[in-house]
């Protein structure tokens, strides 16, 4: 069954890691993609590879920190299949990792601004687009750091992502009664390049109860579940991915 079926769904930081293995999921279940991320040669690669498997999806080159990139997506989506349906919003970026009075205003700005301001931006072009359908679903992809545990050198980073929250909870207040669902996806620590060295993704798999870290695959399996309708009835929430880490803090040995 495919689960998300001609549905237009917009994908931000879709390039790589999580972004990339939720277009190629989403797209094998019948989703009608636009792919964003600022790295256009990789966005035509993985395009040619959804279209080689018999999917659809269509690029928009930019960075999710300036509100004319979700401008240009919710205008690709509608230009190119009549609407928008859904929001994967997953784009983000941990930042100069240092003690939080050492971080930077420049460095701080940035990380809020691809992190959190983003979220908000999309929001204000995606909503607008699926209230004009009759409904939606937005999914964000945040994290276990400043939510569940903050993580030396990450202050700005959990900052960012805890504010996801809040803005999921104020879009269920808000739209919820007029077809829009907003929820928040917290992975654990995922083997992508945002992970870093081996030895800092051999260090983070302590972390979790499972003794490994999440593959990428797995985590969009979870944003799968929130924007189908598998999920109808979750709205504003956050939907841990992360391997038992919030459950406990003991590091493995």
């Amino acid at each position: 069954m495919k689960l998300l079926d001609r549905k237009s769904l917009i994908v931000t930081g879709a390039s790589s890691g999580i972004g990339r293995a939720a277009s190629l999921l989403f797209a094998r279940h019948g989703a009608r993609l636009v792919l964003v991320a600022r790295n256009m040669g990789a966005l035509e690669a993985l395009s040619e590879e959804v279209h080689a498997a018999g999917g659809e999806a269509v690029c928009c080159e930019g960075d999710v920190a300036l509100e004319d990139t979700h401008r240009r997506a919710v205008a690709t989506s509608a230009e190119t299949y009549g609407g928008l349906d859904l929001a994967f919003n997953n784009a983000g970026m941990v930042g100069d990792i240092l003690p939080l009075a050492d971080c930077s205003v420049s460095n701080w700005d940035q990380v809020i601004a691809t992190n959190l301001t983003s979220a908000f931006m999309a929001v204000r072009h995606q909503v607008p687009a699926m209230l004009e359908n009759g409904s939606g679903a937005l999914v964000f992809t945040s994290s276990f750091v400043g939510n569940s545990v903050g993580l030396p050198g990450m202050g700005a980073y959990a900052a960012s992502k805890a504010g996801l929250g809040g803005l999921v909870k104020s879009l269920a207040a808000d739209y919820a009664h007029r077809g829009i669902r907003a929820n928040a996806l917290l992975p654990g620590g995922t083997d992508t390049p945002m992970a870093g060295s081996e030895a800092s993704k051999a260090w983070a798999a302590g972390l979790h109860p499972v003794r490994r870290i999440a593959q990428p695959e797995e985590i969009a399996q979870a944003a799968l579940f929130l924007l189908s309708d598998m999920a109808s009835f979750v709205n504003g929430s956050a939907l841990w991915a992360d391997g038992g880490n919030s459950a406990t803090k003991v590091q493995a040995a």
